[in-house]
C-alpha cells in the first residue's frame, strides 16, 4: 500500500487505530464545518452534523487520491461537503495537501440517481482506509435518517473528478 497524501497520527501502543477523518482539518475547522451544516439544517442534532462533516472528508479524501476514479457523495454527505466547500480558504488548503483539488459541480435531477456511484464512492474510501458510515450514504429519496438542504444529487455524467485548474484559452 503506497504512503497516503495526508498526514497520520503515530500508531498507538498496541497496534494502528483506524484512520480518524477529523485529522484533515482542525478541531475549530470541523467545529465551524459542523455549525455550517447545522445552520442549514436548524432541527439536525449535532452529533449527525458532525457525522455528515467526517464522511464528506471521507469523501474529499477518496476523490483527491483517486483521480481516476468517477466519484460522487450521497445527497447527504454533499451537505457536508458543501459545508467544506464554504470555508474556502481551509477547502483550498485540504485539497492542497491532499494533492488534488477537487471541485463541485451540483445538479439536480431526481432520474440521475444511480446506487453504483455510491456503491463505487465507498469501495474508494474503503480501500483509503476509511470505514463509510452506511446510514449517510444512502438514496436520495431515503430520508428516514436525516433529511437535509443540499439538493444536489449526482451521476455517471456529473461525477466528481479532480481536474486541473482550468486555463484561459490560447488565441
Amino acid at each position: 500500500m503506497s504512503t497516503p497524501p495526508y498526514p497520520l497520527p503515530p500508531d498507538p501502543p498496541g497496534g494502528p487505530d483506524p484512520v480518524i477523518p477529523r485529522i484533515l482539518i482542525t478541531d475549530a475547522q470541523f467545529t465551524s464545518c459542523r455549525s455550517t451544516v447545522m445552520d442549514a439544517n436548524p432541527d439536525m442534532p449535532e452529533e449527525m452534523a458532525g457525522r455528515i462533516v467526517e464522511e464528506a472528508l471521507k469523501f474529499v479524501m477518496a476523490c483527491a487520491a483517486h483521480p481516476a476514479e468517477a466519484l460522487a457523495p450521497s445527497r447527504i454527505v454533499d451537505e457536508g461537503w458543501h459545508a467544506l466547500i464554504l470555508h474556502t480558504a481551509m477547502y483550498a488548503e485540504l485539497c492542497e495537501r491532499l494533492g488534488n483539488f477537487v471541485h463541485h459541480y451540483p445538479g439536480w435531477d431526481p432520474t440521475h440517481y444511480d446506487p453504483e456511484i455510491l456503491d463505487r464512492t465507498r469501495r474508494v474510501i474503503a480501500r483509503c482506509g476509511y470505514t463509510a458510515d452506511a446510514e449517510l450514504w444512502s438514496a436520495p429519496d431515503d430520508r428516514t435518517l436525516v433529511s437535509v438542504a443540499a439538493k444536489c444529487q449526482h451521476a455517471p455524467e456529473c461525477t466528481i473528478r479532480p481536474m486541473p485548474t482550468p486555463q484561459p484559452p490560447v488565441n
